[in-house]
């Protein structure tokens, strides 16, 4: 029996005969009965920061489009962050039908991700706050995204007497196997708390097979509890539209140079110092290439990486490539589909990824990716079709594929096309998915409400 039965009391689930009276008016009332309001938290992090900078990155792209999503479809969603600014209004509307709430917990500036653990109670008041105005069941269901969320949801799903579901994003156990050199572990309070929530969730989401098989091996979730849902990308914003020259020229960039891009938080996990290292190798094998190549990094420092945020700009001018290397600030969506478009080649040699977002969004751009084979890139990235998968960080081997784009400029253009296609299979069709998720999860509350058949 997994621990989750046991916490439930659902000994023998496995064994209920399904044919009696009992079951029968269930199965009425599950048929009925769908999530009309989904209290959404996302402690750490808001969806109205910009992506790339801070602590923002795939994940609040993932909530943002999930919830406009579920809007989309008459389900209800109320997004509790924590307020980082004391001029932000309690609440704000991002979309019909998707409201976030800013919680007051902790100082507004400042206050670390790793700190964040000591604020939960706060947090967890100022959601019980905002509850407490609203007649009993306002709420059908809590939906967290990573660790710090799952505590507060957990505590929000008990008292109000709805189901959890979680998904963690990234993983403690896993970030921590494949440390970059140099970067600092994740705490042994953070895999505790990981473990607590993986126990008492109702249902927990996983971006990839590989993610769901994580938690059964490193957490012991139960298999059937754990559903597999790849995140989705906007296809209307992130598509070829007037192809890679007309980017390029609304961008600045020279037509014909080679553009290996790197788009996301600059911080050790994502390794952007690889990219400039097999740079800086293939200049070294191929002098003239200088005269036409240009390598953009459109992101912020986020986690370790603001300890040293010059780190990367001084590495540059470390290997002599500083004059081929454009550092850009985070840009909103729209512009970032253009420095999609613009590259030949999208480039992710992360250590460790939960799905990697980006690499589907430059896809989608008919741009073509080189990335670290972990995580969920597999699944994102279509090996030998609509890009390179590399085994290893070795700046080598990520020289060895970027050889090709600089040798046959049309090689961009041919795998942008398959890679184009690859992408429309991870459309926004994922809240379907989703709502599927917490389908099954009401049932099972009910199932625990009415008793044993």
């Amino acid at each position: 029996m997994s621990q989750h039965a046991s916490r439930l009391g659902l000994r023998g689930r496995s064994h209920t005969p399904f044919g009696g009276p009992s079951h029968q008016r269930l199965r009425r009332i599950t048929h009925l009965r769908r999530p009309r309001r989904i209290a959404m938290l996302s402690v750490h992090t808001s969806p109205l920061h910009q992506p790339g900078t801070g602590d923002a990155g795939g994940m609040n792209v993932y909530i943002v489009e999930l919830a406009r999503r579920l809007a989309a479809i008459d389900i209800e969603v109320e997004i509790f962050t924590r307020a980082t600014t004391g001029t932000l209004p309690p609440a704000v509307e991002l979309t019909p039908g998707v409201l976030v709430r800013h919680v007051d917990a902790g100082p507004y500036e400042g206050l670390a991700k790793e700190e964040l653990p000591a604020q939960l109670c706060a947090f967890t008041h100022g959601v019980m706050q905002a509850w407490a105005g609203h007649r009993p069941g306002y709420y059908d269901l809590v939906h967290s995204h990573y660790w710090l969320s799952g505590h507060v949801g957990w505590l929000a799903a008990e008292r109000w007497g709805v189901p959890l579901v979680h998904a963690m994003h990234t993983m403690a156990k896993v970030k921590n196997a494949a440390l970059a050199a140099g970067d600092t572990p994740e705490p042994a309070a953070r895999v505790i708390g990981e473990q607590q929530i993986v126990s008492a969730a109702d249902r927990l989401i996983a971006n990839t097979a590989e993610e769901a098989e994580e938690l059964v091996r490193h957490y012991e979730a139960d298999r059937d509890l754990v559903a597999v849902v790849h995140p989705g990308v906007n296809l209307e914003r992130f598509r070829p539209a007037d192809g890679r020259a007309a980017a390029r020229a609304r961008l600045g960039l020279p037509r014909d140079a080679l553009i290996p891009l790197f788009a996301g938080r600059i911080q050790p996990l994502k390794a952007p110092d690889i990219l400039l290292h097999a740079v800086a190798r293939l200049l070294e094998e191929q002098p003239s290439l200088r005269e036409r190549i240009v390598v953009p990094v459109v992101g912020g420092p986020s986690g370790t990486g603001l300890a040293k945020p010059e780190r990367l700009h001084k590495l540059a001018a470390r290997l002599g490539i500083g004059d081929v290397v454009r550092f850009q600030p985070p840009v909103a969506q729209d512009q970032l589909a253009d420095w999609y478009r613009a590259a030949s080649v999208l480039v992710m040699p992360s250590y460790s990824e939960s799905f990697g977002l980006v690499a589907v969004e430059a896809q989608a751009c008919g741009t073509p990716v080189v990335a670290a084979s972990v995580g969920g890139l597999p699944v994102a990235v279509r090996d030998g079709v609509s890009g390179t998968l590399i085994d290893g960080h070795d700046p080598a081997d990520y020289a060895r594929a970027l050889r090709p784009f600089a040798d046959d400029p049309g090689r961009a253009t041919r795998m942008g096309a398959a890679a184009a296609r690859h992408a429309q299979s991870f459309g926004w069709d994922t809240a379907a998915r989703d709502r599927g998720v917490y389908h099954d999860a009401m049932r099972d509350r009910r199932h625990l409400r009415s008793g044993p058949c």
